[in-house]
């Protein structure tokens, strides 16, 4: 069997750096080549295990105020508000906002100065899980790339070894020795 050199020398010859000076992702692709485990993770799964309350709270915030429901649900409140306070409380005289909608739009002012901060803080933990994916997407590739170019020098070895006893007997042949 052809030898396997160690993954420092890998380090060395085929990313072109010394072990010390590799990075993070590097060096746990080595390792894990080296120990023989996987490296391989879902991005998703190791996003959520590095997300707080608040960033799982800011999820749901969004996932909620960015969909049609919310949209809709929405809109029948606006126009019920406007109805009642248009219409059927100035009946009985009770309307507590009437035309131009004042408190309406202090309230929408307040949800909107809430939610706009709470999907960015959902956008950029989408941007950081964006980030984690590509990161382990990178280290996925590489362990890849060098496990070939591994079995690449294993069967180039190999091929040697035989080419090597090929010589020989074909030497041996040649020289007048029996054919085995």
């Amino acid at each position: 069997m052809a030898h396997r050199p160690p993954i420092a020398d890998l380090a060395l010859r085929i990313i072109g750096k010394p072990r010390h000076s590799l990075d993070a992702e590097e060096r746990r692709v080595l390792d894990s080549m080296d120990a023989g485990t996987l490296v391989s993770r879902d991005a998703a799964d190791e996003a959520d295990l590095r997300a707080s309350f608040g960033d799982r709270l800011a999820d749901r915030v969004a996932a909620v105020g960015g969909s049609w429901g919310f949209i809709i649900a929405f809109t029948v409140v606006l126009v019920g508000w406007m109805l009642l306070n248009t219409d059927v409380l100035r009946y009985f005289g009770m309307q507590f906002d009437p035309y131009p909608y004042i408190f309406l739009n202090l309230m929408l002012s307040t949800l909107a100065a809430v939610q706009a901060p709470v999907i960015m803080m959902s956008q950029n933990r989408q941007a950081a899980k964006d980030r984690l994916a590509a990161g382990l997407d990178y280290e996925t590739n590489l362990r890849a790339e060098l496990e070939i170019l591994r079995l690449h020098e294993k069967i180039d070895g190999l091929v040697i070894e035989r080419l090597a006893a090929l010589e020989a007997k074909i030497d041996g042949l040649a020289n007048g020795a029996p054919r085995a």
